[in-house]
């Protein structure tokens, strides 16, 4: 369940909410070396100001291929080259792309609790399991499942706080 949280934090870092973040343009891949690499591996992300984010680009011949990944990556990001650094402005988001943000952080946040009750129902099935081996009592396996179902409540809960979050941040003008 804490794989669950995890993931979905992660998730939610690439969401962009108007404020630059280096979690926003980490997950692009770079066509280099004969394949593609992820973004950090050819280069160093920093945000020198609140609505600008930069990568120094290791390799000099692969700055052009860093600026046409982030350009193809489907942020809506504008990138341009100057030198071995390409600055990447975060533009000010329109009332239509926060409400799409907004409805895909709702489908990682269910994606999330899908995960959370997949764990839920290996739990369940190990307990039943443990009681048709008679290794355990009825009454351990309703305990049991009293505790898992509780334990399942306070993570879907707090995926529901970790949304309501995300969805207040990317509402925010």
């Amino acid at each position: 369940m804490d794989g669950a949280l995890e993931s979905l934090r992660r998730d939610f870092a690439g969401l962009r909410s108007g404020r630059a973040s280096p979690a926003l343009i980490e997950p692009v891949r770079v066509e280099a070396y004969g394949g593609e690499v992820p973004l950090t591996q050819v280069g160093s992300i920093a945000v020198p100001e609140a609505r600008m984010l930069t990568v120094q680009v290791w390799d000099r011949s692969l700055v052009g291929a860093v600026e046409r990944a982030i350009r193809d990556s489907g942020l809506g990001l504008n990138p341009s080259a100057d030198g071995q650094t390409v600055r990447v402005p975060i533009p000010q988001l329109t009332e239509e792309r926060r409400n799409e943000l907004a409805r895909t952080a709702a489908k990682y946040a269910e994606n999330a609790k899908i995960a959370v009750r997949g764990v839920r129902r290996d739990g369940m099935d190990q307990t039943k399991t443990l009681e048709k081996k008679s290794e355990i009592s009825q009454d351990d396996v309703k305990i049991w499942s009293e505790a898992i179902q509780k334990l399942t409540d306070q993570y879907v809960k707090r995926i529901d706080d970790m949304l309501a979050e995300k969805e207040r941040e990317i509402k925010q003008v």
